[in-house]
């Protein structure tokens, strides 16, 4: 193991003769041992660089956990027995689920999850043994939007469970406040007990204008104030308005530590298989509206779980024991039938498959009856149609046929056109495609999420949508049929001529602008390109903005 130790370069201080004099008065009297400060670069190094040049060598010592190339760095780092007196994180953390880089040349990140399994699990704990101060340099680190809340199917679970209207509302915001797992909360329950955190509530100044001003903050700041445990004053005001915020790590008595326990009982390596399974069965029998909240962190372990594992005596019975609580099985697909959201509706239909609640043939029943009763109700958008599409149940044998038979289908919308083609329907797959070139936004996006999944099938096809957006009367509606045809990469020279056909007779820029899309990503090699450059030339509308994707295309076809 060898983590790289840079050396910092400090400047002098006024004081340390004065240790030194010290030192040689008292034989006995030893100086502290340099304080470790951990380091995980996983975009910008300039925090890092800065605070390596202005804090003491003497006092200071640096430790970059992040090895490039080596994908188990983090591991590496857990396993080295370094102690951390502060931790300065810096990278990307926009969704609040990794922090990453924007940089081509490295490809190191650090997911939530594995700072979560390390700080519940005996195997990293000398990393956040000894912290005083984490530096969460990413956008967003500490904001308090919740990642979850209690939705409308909660309010009518407890209502079904007995509460009036006013008790499940405010039994509901409890739950939204205890499980919804702002990165703020989430990042304080990983750094449990340690007495400062730094990071951002909303944007984050770029390294390269966050380095300059850490390096003023540092410059003035007293001796020793780094890994302190004391909130920096300085620091907040020179990072204040770009919403740097300080808060504690949870403790014992903090009102979201029963969550951190909860969440450790899935994460902490020393806990077997069975032994998290069977904290799984815990959570389901408690209120089916606290498993929902848990959603995320159930379906996580248990798609985990291996089949070799689920084959151990000790896991097979954990299994097995959660396979005959029919009270929990019921409460559970009671809840799943009224989720507000199909994709809710769908991954507990799947869990419920792993958790052995269903067999294959009811995992099918329970998706024809998420299908047929969003039917009934008009429920059907671009979100369903991906949700189908993108479900490998949708190429089961028969399906089509019995979501039909359900009777709710209707033709003339075409979302349900859009869900019968990505269950195999060749009719309603036309019927899509050709939506396209409806007047219709809402129809134009349903056809193009189904050609996300499933693509145009030929060059007639393609010739026909070509035709239908020469035949619009409106510059939107055809702006949006080129758009989704761009994504399809034509090569049918039939149809890219159509189209350059167009150009010349448009207008409007807009639409001139989406035809140079379409033919940026197209196969020009069957046209004339020569004609094709002096028609973009003699036709082109005007930019206000100067140069667009027009010019962009016009540089391709001078260059080809």
């Amino acid at each position: 193991m060898s983590l790289r130790e840079p050396v910092a370069r400090s400047k002098t201080r006024s004081w340390l003769p004065a240790v030194a004099l010290a030192a040689a008065a008292w034989p006995g009297w030893a100086a502290a041992a340099p304080k470790t400060v951990c380091t995980v670069t996983i975009n910008s190094p300039d925090e890092r660089d800065v605070m390596m040049r202005q804090l003491p060598a003497g006092e200071y010592r640096f430790v970059e956990l992040v090895q490039h190339g080596q994908p188990d760095w983090w591991a590496q780092a857990c396993r080295s027995g370094v102690r951390c007196d502060a931790l300065v994180i810096s990278g990307h953390f926009d969704d609040g689920s990794e922090f990453y880089t924007d940089r081509f040349e490295n490809h190191e990140a650090l997911p939530v999850e594995d700072l979560q399994q390390a700080s519940c699990s005996d195997s990293c704990s000398g990393l956040f043994s000894q912290l005083k101060e984490v530096y969460l340099f990413g956008c967003n680190t500490l904001k308090t939007d919740p990642r979850r809340s209690a939705g409308s199917e909660v309010l009518r679970s407890l209502q079904r469970a007995g509460m009036s209207a006013p008790e499940a509302q405010r039994t509901a915001a409890k739950l939204s406040e205890h499980y919804g797992e702002s990165n703020r909360d989430r990042l304080r329950q990983i750094f449990k007990d340690v007495p400062v955190l730094y990071g951002f509530a909303s944007k984050a100044p770029l390294g390269r204008y966050a380095g300059p001003l850490l390096e003023r903050v540092l410059q003035s700041a007293p001796a020793g104030e780094v890994a302190s445990g004391r909130p920096s004053a300085s620091l907040l005001g020179a990072f204040g308005p770009t919403s740097m915020v300080s808060v504690k790590g949870i403790g014992a008595d903090d009102p979201h530590i029963g969550l951190r326990n909860d969440i450790c009982s899935l994460a902490d390596d020393r806990r077997s298989t069975a032994q998290k399974m069977a904290f799984v069965h815990e959570v389901l029998r408690r209120d089916v509206t606290e498993v929902r909240m848990l959603l995320d962190h159930l379906e996580r372990y248990v798609g985990s779980v291996g089949v070799s594992q689920r084959l151990q005596p000790d896991v097979a019975a954990a299994f097995d024991a959660i396979g005959r609580d029919l009270k929990s099985r019921e409460r559970y697909l009671a809840f799943t039938r009224d989720a507000d959201l199909a994709s809710v509706q769908s991954r507990m239909i799947d869990l419920a498959r792993k958790l052995g609640w269903l067999t294959d043939t009811q995992q099918q029943d329970e998706f024809v009856r998420l299908i047929t009763t969003r039917m009934a109700r008009d429920g059907v958008g671009k979100h369903e149609v991906d949700l189908v599409c993108a479900s490998p149940l949708a190429h089961e044998d028969g399906l089509l046929a019995r979501v039909r038979s359900g009777g709710t289908a209707d033709a003339s919308k075409v979302a349900h056109s859009a869900v019968l083609a990505c269950l195999g329907s060749g009719e309603a797959h036309d019927r899509t495609v050709r939506a396209l070139t409806s007047p219709r936004p809402d129809d134009v996006e349903v056809a193009q999420t189904y050609l996300r999944h499933r693509p145009l099938a030929g060059a007639g096809e393609v010739q026909a949508i070509a035709a239908d957006i020469g035949r619009l009367s409106g510059p939107e509606a055809q702006v949006r049929a080129l758009d989704a045809l761009a994504k399809q990469r034509v090569s049918d020279p039939h149809s890219l001529k159509a189209i350059a056909g167009l150009f010349t007779t448009t207008r409007s820029l807009q639409v001139q602008r989406a035809i140079a899309n379409v033919l940026l990503r197209a196969d020009t090699q069957s046209l004339e390109r020569g004609d094709l450059l002096r028609s973009l030339r003699r036709y082109r509308l005007k930019s206000p903005e100067g140069q667009d994707v027009i010019d962009a295309l016009i540089r391709v076809l001078q260059r080809a």
